[in-house]
């Protein structure tokens, strides 16, 4: 996994207003804690944060006004409901072989066994512990010929070399759902019955 550099200026203005002028400015308003330390409040360059924030789990290496260098992942990313802009940024400090847990998006690829049969993504991302410097980008996992009450689980999922699952075993990760017949399985809601009889 690739380091992305970003450039950040610690903050002493805080509250709306500032983060206003902030995000005015281009720059988006965020934290950096761990280890202990006390947080340590962050202007960051807007358009490098986003280009960052397009690769899951990222790994930030940032010059903090161009005395200290530190290590980071995202934890929580704040965008604005309407037009998606970053508002505000919660970033980890992490050290080099630290271990981390993180979620890691799953993807699935193949065709599912004919008849219609649904694909639900019970969990979008799996919870692991990984190297701080070595989180995959995502899992990818074969669906090919997967019939209707098939499921894939947590330990079913290949990781590579470091990487631990963080969450049971047995957790459902994906499942094949049966197609919608006329008549509704138990417990499945029956929207559309009447649609198809018609």
């Amino acid at each position: 996994m690739s380091e992305v550099k970003i450039s950040a200026e610690t903050r002493t203005e805080f509250g709306k207003g500032a983060a206003r002028r902030i995000r005015r400015d281009h720059k988006v308003p965020g934290v950096l804690y761990g280890h202990g330390s006390d947080p340590i409040h962050l202007t960051l360059p807007g358009h490098d944060l986003l280009l960052a924030l397009r690769t899951s789990n990222v790994l930030i290496s940032l010059d903090i006004d161009g005395k200290s260098n530190e290590l980071a992942i995202p934890k929580a990313v704040q965008r604005n409901a309407v037009r998606g802009d970053l508002e505000h940024v919660d970033l980890q400090l992490v050290k080099r072989g630290e271990k981390v847990n993180v979620e890691i998006p799953v993807h699935a690829e193949g065709e599912l066994a004919a008849g219609g049969n649904l694909l639900e993504h019970v969990l979008n991302a799996l919870p692991v512990e990984a190297e701080a410097t070595h989180i995959p980008e995502s899992l990818t996992v074969s669906v090919e010929g997967l019939e209707a009450g098939a499921s894939v689980l947590a330990k079913d999922i290949t990781l590579p070399s470091g990487v631990k699952l963080a969450v049971e075993d047995d957790t459902v990760v994906l499942q094949v759902l049966a197609a919608q017949a006329e008549e509704a399985p138990e417990g499945a809601e029956g929207e559309g019955d009447e649609a198809a009889e018609a």
